[in-house]
């Protein structure tokens, strides 16, 4: 009796030898802050395929801290600056670099850019690209028989032709569509806006609200990407909805991801930022970010990204010239919608 108690007395020591180890090992494992936007790190984005590809292989624990859209990622670490937790920033775009650059809180990369495969070449060490796509209005073919075919038929349909767009101050799209109108008019946007604006149902804070009214039938043609057709055609079977192919060509979109200056695991945030170049990072973009991956992928695109409109013209603004004017342009919008 006394043999089983000591054996007993020997085992219960033992567990909690164990078990103080492990609390001490999982109070030591790193945690990586990644500041994203809030659909890459939800559970149908490709944020939790990412997580779970990395963690594998790090030991640590990955902690995505979501916010609205690009613009909210920016502001958030200019708001903390060298006091932030924030590792990597994920989610920023080719409309933000120069402003994100010039807060200072970002170091290179020292990822070898001979790793892209991409349509647009890159030479930035401090941003590093983790997909692209183009914006593009979708239509449901069913209910829309003859959509505009290019950005000047858009212009000068009929006012009964309606469409749903996004605030350029606080969504992704909504600034992509201000820099597509710009790269296409120049001189001539404010009197384009103008002539949209007899158009627009409502300009809608981010994306998922102008999409779902969209798709509940509130307009003809919403603000979105080419690649939007795939999640359709993949998840749901259908290929009713359609980008429209515009003859002028599509504005482009380029998210990149940076490390931190002060990040507080560095060697962490060196390796995430190695991770985001590899297959296992990539293949999660196609059908959780439904953009393109920028670098070809070992078992290829899905098959139904063979029918996703291809811009007959890539329409990509220098991000100097972009910080320089975005507020005049903004203005520019905003008075246009407002008469």
């Amino acid at each position: 009796m006394r043999k089983c108690w000591l054996l007993s007395r020997r085992c219960f020591l033992s567990a909690a030898i164990s078990l103080s180890l492990a609390t001490a090992l999982a109070a030591e494992r790193a945690v990586l802050n990644v500041y994203t936007y809030d659909s890459f790190a939800s559970k149908w984005g490709p944020g939790p395929q990412i997580k779970l590809a990395f963690e594998r292989q790090c030991d640590c624990e990955v902690n995505y801290v979501a916010v609205h859209g690009s613009t909210g990622i920016l502001s958030r670490v200019q708001l903390e600056g060298t006091s932030s937790r924030a590792d990597v920033v994920l989610g920023l775009d080719n409309s933000l670099l120069v402003e994100a650059q010039n807060t200072g809180l970002l170091k290179p990369h020292k990822v070898a850019l001979t790793v892209l495969q991409t349509p647009f070449a890159w030479h930035d060490k401090t941003f590093l690209p983790f997909d692209y796509g183009y914006f593009a209005f979708i239509y449901d073919r069913t209910k829309l028989r003859a959509p505009p075919r290019s950005f000047q038929q858009l212009v000068d349909a009929d006012d009964d032709l309606k469409i749903l767009i996004q605030d350029p101050r606080s969504s992704t799209p909504g600034l992509g569509l201000l820099l597509w109108v710009k790269a296409l008019y120049r001189e001539q946007a404010a009197a384009v806006w103008r002539k949209l604006a007899r158009k627009i149902v409502t300009v809608t804070r981010g994306w998922s609200e102008a999409y779902g009214m969209f798709i509940n039938g509130e307009a003809d043609l919403v603000l979105s990407y080419t690649t939007s057709p795939a999640y359709h055609m993949i998840v749901q079977g259908t290929d009713q909805y359609q980008a429209a192919a515009f003859s002028e060509g599509h504005g482009m979109q380029i998210e990149v991801a940076a490390q931190l200056k002060n990040a507080p695991h560095p060697a962490l945030a060196q390796r995430f930022m190695n991770f985001i170049a590899t297959d296992d990072f990539q293949a999660a973009i196609p059908t959780g970010n439904w953009m393109y991956p920028i670098k070809d992928l070992a078992d290829g695109l899905p098959a139904a990204f063979d029918e996703l409109v291809t811009p007959s013209t890539r329409l990509l603004m220098d991000p100097q010239h972009i910080a320089e004017n975005k507020a005049a342009w903004v203005d520019e919008f905003s008075a246009a919608l407002s008469r």
